[in-house]
């Protein structure tokens, strides 16, 4: 026991070595991929994100114009922003907020009809 009383007291008198999250947070790094993010009005609901995902976090279903993930299962690579081809989809620049229960994010959009063009006139 007297050989921890030094070590004891060096922790009492010195800094702490953690961080008190979520309260005390470090500086966001500049090239961090944060919690991920979808403007479903942009959304053409092509699902080419959720083939790409390799951790299949991300369900769309095409019919009904929905979009869902799992922010648990989600390992924030970033991906499914690269395949998406309308860039509704982002990383936002802050890290996962701590939470007590599991949720997923369901989102609903409308269907985007493609506006035939007109037969020209000869």
């Amino acid at each position: 026991m007297a050989k921890f009383v030094p070590t004891i007291l060096k922790n009492f008198a010195t800094k702490r070595a953690t961080r008190n999250y979520p309260f005390d947070q470090r500086e966001i790094f500049p090239e961090v991929r944060g919690e991920l993010k979808n403007k479903i009005e942009d959304c053409i609901f092509c699902s080419s994100c959720s083939r790409k995902c390799p951790s299949q976090c991300i369900t769309v279903d095409k019919k009904e114009a929905t979009w869902s993930l799992d922010p648990f299962a989600c390992v924030n690579c970033g991906i499914c922003v690269e395949a998406c081809p309308t860039n509704c989809l982002f990383q936002e620049r802050k890290y996962l907020s701590p939470a007590t229960e599991k949720h997923t994010v369901n989102l609903k959009g409308e269907i985007k009809v493609k506006k035939k063009k007109a037969a020209k006139k000869q």
